[in-house]
């Protein structure tokens, strides 16, 4: 649907975060459908305030006639990228995958200096907000993990993502090990960042070229059998939206139709008596923060429904907040006050569940909320593991 087809019935103004409490930001629909209406190609794009939509695509889930302000308001900021200078914070964020490359290969002294003062204000000299931990570096990465043969006929490509790779590779591990564990054989497929940072910062060129990169190698694994499965909420919204849609890549069709997320696809299995997992008891007491952009891919809560089957888990799930960060937007000092009020919000709400930890699918979300909170955050695929008695090996 194009922007003629907004009816101006505000129905995703109310359901923009950033709204409620950024008053420079006019909202979705003003931002979107309605700027569209007098943005003229020959002019130089001047509404600096489209940099202010997080892109949680909450409006899009909202809108009642399909149109889409978020990807209206993307389009926007890649324009007004290519006509601006970059903020450092913008150009450090959009390459991403290279500075996590980097900083796990340095990652004792990297980790050192993002935790030390001065540190932290020569970050706040180039713009980048430091009101909760940067993740740790993991001097060891996933991508350097064998591949995992088992005996079934099943075959996965495991698009594992940068949080994971660079900063939580003990999660993809244990992934791959519960995977196994249904006998099937996974495999670590040659890719890049999904492009999402670099598009998020108003890199366009540099997220395309990522995600021709990945289209190229995961096609091959898709003709060779293999079902793509990711974790990351992110990354999957991007891979089987962005890829098709902004960054042109008609190629990419093959890929939205054999990619499933992690928890969708153990369901799947489950549904066609294909695995049954035995799960065992867990007690413990969480909040299930739902991730934006798992809401966008329009898929229902599977993680929630897998985490019924475990006996004394007790799971309160919370989908009306945003936690705030939305990737690499809560961490530039323009959008520093923004992203802690709403992820206030999104902690209140999980203190009156009376949960003693938190999970969410998304590694930004778990940042945010555990950050702000001081609670344990967890990825739903270590409680799973945690049930089925899967851990590292030492």
């Amino acid at each position: 649907m194009t922007f003629e087809h907004c009816i101006r019935c505000t129905i995703c103004v109310e359901s923009c975060p950033v709204f409620r409490v950024q008053p420079e930001f006019p909202g979705p629909k003003q931002a979107g459908p309605d700027a569209q209406r007098f943005r003229i190609g020959r002019e130089k794009s001047i509404d600096d305030w489209v940099l202010l939509c997080s892109q949680c695509k909450r409006c899009e889930m909202a809108c009642p006639c399909g149109v889409e302000p978020a990807q209206i308001i993307l389009r926007v900021q890649q324009r007004y990228g290519l006509e601006h200078p970059h903020t450092p914070a913008h150009l450090l964020f959009a390459n991403n995958y290279y500075l996590s490359a980097l900083g796990s290969m340095t990652a004792p002294l990297a980790n050192r200096i993002a935790a030390a003062k001065i540190g932290k204000k020569i970050l706040g000299q180039m713009g980048i907000a430091t009101y909760i931990p940067f993740p740790k570096f993991s001097f060891k990465t996933l991508r350097g993990e064998k591949k995992i043969r088992s005996r079934g006929n099943r075959k996965i490509a495991f698009f594992y993502g940068c949080f994971i790779n660079f900063y939580r590779p003990d999660i993809g591990r244990k992934i791959m090990r519960m995977l196994q564990s249904f006998d099937i054989n996974v495999v670590l497929p040659p890719q890049v960042c999904c492009g999402l940072p670099a598009l998020g910062n108003g890199n366009l060129a540099l997220a395309r070229t990522f995600a021709r990169k990945n289209v190229a190698s995961l096609s091959n694994y898709i003709d060779a059998g293999y079902d793509i499965v990711y974790t990351c909420t992110s990354c999957g919204l991007c891979l089987l939206q962005d890829y098709m849609g902004i960054l042109e890549i008609p190629e990419a069709k093959k890929i939205a139709e054999n990619s499933y997320d992690l928890h969708e696809y153990l369901l799947k299995l489950i549904a066609e008596r294909e695995i049954s997992p035995a799960f065992r008891e867990v007690n413990r007491s969480l909040a299930y923060h739902i991730p934006c952009h798992l809401r966008a891919l329009k898929i229902g809560y599977p993680a929630a429904e897998l985490m019924k089957r475990i006996p004394g888990l007790d799971v309160a799930i919370l989908d009306d907040a945003c936690c705030g960060l939305s990737g690499s937007y809560g961490f530039k000092t323009t959008n520093e006050a923004t992203a802690c009020e709403l992820g206030a919000r999104a902690v209140s709400l999980i203190r009156k569940t009376g949960a003693k930890a938190i999970v969410a699918d998304c590694g930004s979300c778990r940042m945010q909320l555990s950050g702000l909170s001081g609670m344990n955050a967890f990825d739903p695929s270590e409680i799973l593991c945690e049930s089925l008695g899967i851990r590292n090996k030492k």
